[in-house]
């Protein structure tokens, strides 16, 4: 259990094909970081996300939120973000067992398994925070991050049409992928797979 404990410890070295990454947490100083990474991405990237975070204000909103009930672990790449996984909770809510996760990536690294490494480490984080239920959504057309979640173990729920609108005003349908931890538990548990999660 050590070894575990110590692996997912932060911050860390990752090696991403070659390319040296470091996992920490997101910080009150990052901001401009963050900002510079958001306003590299394509547009179309940041269409799943519930706000734009190439907005200053955005990011200020959420550093803010850090710690309560967000939580984001950011890859850099040197001085340069290069990919995100946030873990979004709302203990308040009527669903404080359900977690969403977010992952965006650079177009620099992409191919090279930081997106995976992203979100094995949110769904890892998520579940030692108690969820029972994971969910993540992305536009229809987004395969490689549809692949990386199924992958997980999630699968498709529902598909929210016209959902969002992107800048130039034309609307994409969004899919929200689900995972439900103690089904699959018990699943695994029905095949002698106990020790999976």
């Amino acid at each position: 259990m050590n070894e575990i404990a110590n692996a997912r410890a932060l911050p860390r070295q990752l090696d991403c094909d070659g390319e040296a990454v470091t996992l920490r947490l997101m910080e009150a100083g990052d901001g401009p970081a963050v900002l510079a990474f958001a306003g590299a991405l394509p547009a179309h990237d940041l269409l799943f996300l519930r706000r734009d975070i190439s907005h200053p204000k955005v990011v200020e909103a959420w550093i803010g939120e850090l710690g309560s009930g967000l939580e984001t672990l950011l890859a850099w790449n040197g001085d340069e973000v290069v990919g995100c996984a946030t873990i979004v909770r709302d203990p308040l809510s009527w669903s404080p067992h359900a977690a969403e996760l977010r992952i965006v990536l650079s177009e620099k690294l992409r191919g090279r398994g930081l997106g995976s490494l992203l979100a094995q480490e949110a769904f890892a984080r998520a579940l030692a925070g108690g969820a029972e239920k994971l969910f993540a959504q992305m536009t229809v057309d987004q395969k490689g991050a549809i692949a990386l979640f199924e992958g997980l173990g999630f699968s498709p729920e529902a598909v929210l049409r016209d959902h969002v609108r992107d800048r130039d005003g034309r609307k994409h349908d969004l899919v929200v992928l689900s995972h439900d931890v103690e089904r699959v538990r018990a699943r695994h548990a029905a095949f002698g797979l106990n020790d999976v999660f």
